[in-house]
């Protein structure tokens, strides 16, 4: 509702204090007051909301960064055991079926070698641990198959999530075959 000011022999005066009497009742209806006539709203706790929002945002993001580089990490290192337990020679086998169309193996043989080559190599920065998981070994005594478990090292979220009794273990597999030609 639109009021027209009074007559009043000043005309100046009387337009302010109608416009300040006017914009108080419309910011009232908005917003707190403070003791000036003003909106005294509190930017500071948007700000903190907007600050928390975008730490998670940038922790989520490192987070899933750091464990793809884990990932690919360990997968490196099931690539080299694969790749040295396909190369090893189950000499029983040889000698009793002869070579045919491939270097025999073993699934103790693959598990052996893969720990071998394993034990020498240096445990990546990403990784806090890694172990031969169930499933490494043969499934055709010419294709050596390592399958890899890792525990992922995050920034900042690995020490809440083992304060929480938790961790990020990554399971990768690789194959690798020698064949003869």
């Amino acid at each position: 509702m639109v009021r027209s000011p009074p007559r009043s022999p000043c005309p100046q005066l009387m337009s302010r204090r109608w416009m300040s009497s006017v914009s108080s009742e419309e910011s009232s209806s908005s917003g707190e007051l403070g003791a000036d006539g003003r909106e005294s709203g509190q930017i500071s706790v948007l700000l903190i909301g907007m600050v928390s929002i975008a730490l998670l945002l940038i922790l989520g993001v490192v987070g899933a960064t750091s464990v793809q580089l884990s990932r690919i990490h360990l997968l490196d290192a099931a690539d080299a055991a694969a790749l040295a337990a396909a190369d090893t020679v189950d000499t029983d086998s040889l000698y009793e079926h002869g070579l045919g169309e491939g270097i025999p193996l073993t699934s103790a043989g693959v598990t052996q070698a893969a720990g071998d080559h394993l034990s020498r190599q240096p445990l990546p920065d990403r990784l806090n641990s890694w172990a031969i998981a169930p499933g490494t070994g043969t499934p055709d005594a010419r294709t050596a198959v390592v399958r890899l478990q890792g525990e992922a090292q995050i920034p900042v979220i690995s020490t809440i999530l083992r304060s929480l009794g938790g961790s990020v273990s990554i399971t990768v597999e690789s194959r690798a075959r020698s064949e003869l030609d």
